[in-house]
């Protein structure tokens, strides 16, 4: 067995502080909640395809988009937010009732859209990212933290997605539901950009030896700079050929400042591996996006590369890190971890590589994606429900 991979099962030992900790930390109640729902979406897909929920306000693929970007996504991007925020302000973020609030509200929001009351789902979905902004604005603020505002407004603009896809699904603006998804997706690539462009490099430098990933401040400018720039694109309805155009930059971008990481420095850490090779499907995604704005290739392959590949690989990945590291463990993949990161990395290939090689069997790839997909979030929310409900191995808060 290689030396790096620790075998060692999560499990309670006989001198871990006992009780109940779901609600000490941002993290442990939405990775917790995020990677069952993860799992059980495949399933509640399944039941409306088989017309058991007829009245369900949200159908179909918009369903599908709307829980993976605002479910989902967004859960874990709350969780890991209220976490780093309590380090980046060294001022407590939500515990307790507020935090236990919260999750309800993100709960009652996967709900209601699975119900006939449409306006209540639009408002509680809206909510959701406005709270957890107004939630991060009060430590961050305190502490002047201005390097992370950015972050509350990231919610805040969340918030207005998500009330502009409720809007045009109600029929009360005219603009296609899909305008509003496509600005969640355009906003989610910009916040895998910022924290992967934080984490992975330091990462990268702290768990190899030598591997001098670097950051280069003009390409990390351009990076950033060309996934704003895009979504000005989105929201301005600007022509194909400008998407392509955009798009095609900021993929060759994002593969340098990949490349400039050092991934093939990695392939000895199993926890910083899984990370680079989720930012490798960044400028996939991209080149995809501009493939598809001319019709060449399927839009939902784009969308899949950065939702299935990019965001599903840069969470669990991030999602083992910080439950190891936040309750005192090691931080090492063991079996189970790098059985949940294959397992994802395997529903990305398969949902993007075989429609795109041979689109004949798209609907095999999709069927098989999703058993992936709930293998490893599934596994991930049985092997860490005791380790995200108990209190840190050295008896620490949080």
């Amino acid at each position: 067995m290689a030396p790096f991979i620790d075998v060692r099962p999560v499990r309670m030992s006989a001198g871990q502080p006992s009780g109940f900790a779901l609600w000490q930390l941002g993290f442990r109640p939405f990775y917790l909640l995020a990677s069952a729902f993860a799992a059980l979406s495949i399933g509640l897909w399944a039941v409306q395809f088989a017309g058991w929920l007829p009245m369900a306000y949200l159908q179909g693929p918009l369903w599908h988009a709307h829980e993976m970007l605002f479910g989902f996504m967004l859960a874990v991007i709350v969780g890991f937010l209220f976490t780093a925020g309590r380090n980046w302000s060294g001022r407590p973020t939500p515990t307790g009732l507020p935090l236990a609030a919260l999750a309800a509200l993100w709960v009652a929001g996967r709900i209601l859209v699975l119900t006939p009351f449409a306006w209540t789902a639009a408002l509680v979905n809206a909510a959701f990212p406005l709270a957890s902004a107004l939630a991060l604005a009060v430590p961050l603020v305190s502490a002047r933290n201005r390097r992370n505002y950015f972050f509350i407004g990231l919610l805040l603009l969340l918030s207005a997605a998500a009330l502009a896809f409720h809007l045009s699904a109600l029929g009360v603006i005219a603009m296609p539901a899909w305008i509003g998804i496509q600005l969640a997706l355009d906003l989610l690539l910009f916040i895998l950009a910022v924290m992967g462009g934080r984490v992975i490099p330091m990462f990268t430098n702290n768990g190899v030896a030598g591997a001098n990933a670097t950051r280069q401040p003009l390409v990390e400018r351009a990076a950033l700079g060309s996934v704003l720039a895009l979504l000005l694109v989105d929201a301005s309805g600007l022509p194909p050929v400008a998407v392509a155009a955009v798009a095609l930059a900021a993929a060759l971008v994002h593969l340098v400042r990949w490349l400039l990481w050092r991934p093939w420095k990695t392939l000895d850490n199993t926890l910083v591996l899984v990370l680079q090779l989720a930012y490798a499907w960044v400028p996939v995604h991209l080149a995809l996006r501009a493939l598809a704005s001319h019709g060449w290739v399927s839009p939902s392959l784009a969308t899949h590369a950065l939702t299935v590949g990019a965001a599903g690989g840069l969470i669990i990945g991030m999602m083992v890190r910080t439950a190891r590291g936040h309750t005192a463990r090691v931080l090492r993949a063991d079996q189970v971890d790098t059985a949940c990161f294959v397992l994802v990395l395997l529903a990305a290939l398969v949902r993007i590589l075989v429609p795109l090689l041979a689109p004949s069997q798209t609907v095999t790839a999709v069927l098989v994606s999703a058993v992936f997909w709930t293998g490893g979030f599934g596994l991930y929310a049985l092997r860490y429900w005791p380790v995200l409900t108990r209190p840190r191995l050295d008896g620490k808060p949080g």
